[in-house]
């Protein structure tokens, strides 16, 4: 069967909603660090809204967005990046074993920042949801809180390039546009 012959429906609107307000959630939330607290926090708290939707629709959602069509077990993410090295991994509708290993990468360390992001506001600044359970830590707590948390979203940031440069490989490897697709929501090739 010709792959540019057929169009197949992987990414359904919500997932590529989720995934472009994710993406510049992080970026305000990034940028804007310690210069712009208002716009922070409320990038911080879309970012942490948009986890819980994505973990939700990891099991309720679109084929493709459920966890089971994507989290493989270790040795299959291995195996997979040892095919990828000798350029012969096998093309993949939805997420290839890689590619979901970075989703639930991304997932967690977006909720470690989500949520050490939330320590440090309420220690910080008395505000928020934490802000009674950490009040009186005194400022090398909030100072290490603070470092988690720069910890966690430089993380992020590090897990994003490696997402971008797996994304340009996996898309030269197999002549498609993964990020065309992300838009469309459409790929082409056998269902």
């Amino acid at each position: 069967m010709n792959r540019a012959a057929t169009k197949v429906r992987v990414w359904d609107p919500l997932i590529r909603i989720f995934h472009w307000t994710l993406a510049a959630g992080f970026a305000v939330a990034y940028l804007t660090e310690d210069d712009l607290l208002t716009p922070h926090v409320w990038a911080g708290y879309l970012v942490g809204g948009l986890i819980l939707f994505r973990v939700l629709w990891g099991f309720v959602g679109s084929p493709h967005a459920r966890f089971t069509d994507f989290v493989r077990p270790p040795q299959e993410v291995f195996a997979y990046l040892k095919d990828v090295v000798a350029f012969r991994a096998r093309r993949y509708l939805g997420h290839n074993p890689a590619g979901g290993a970075m989703v639930i990468a991304l997932l967690l360390s977006l909720a470690a920042t989500f949520v050490s992001g939330l320590a440090v506001y309420g220690a910080g600044e008395m505000a928020g949801p934490m802000a009674g359970w950490l009040a009186g830590i005194g400022e090398p707590g909030v100072e290490a809180l603070e470092e988690v948390h720069e910890l966690f979203a430089n993380l992020t940031l590090a897990l994003v390039v490696v997402h971008l440069v797996g994304v340009v490989l996996a898309s030269l490897q197999h002549r498609e546009s993964l990020v065309r697709a992300m838009f469309t929501g459409v790929k082409t090739g056998e269902h």
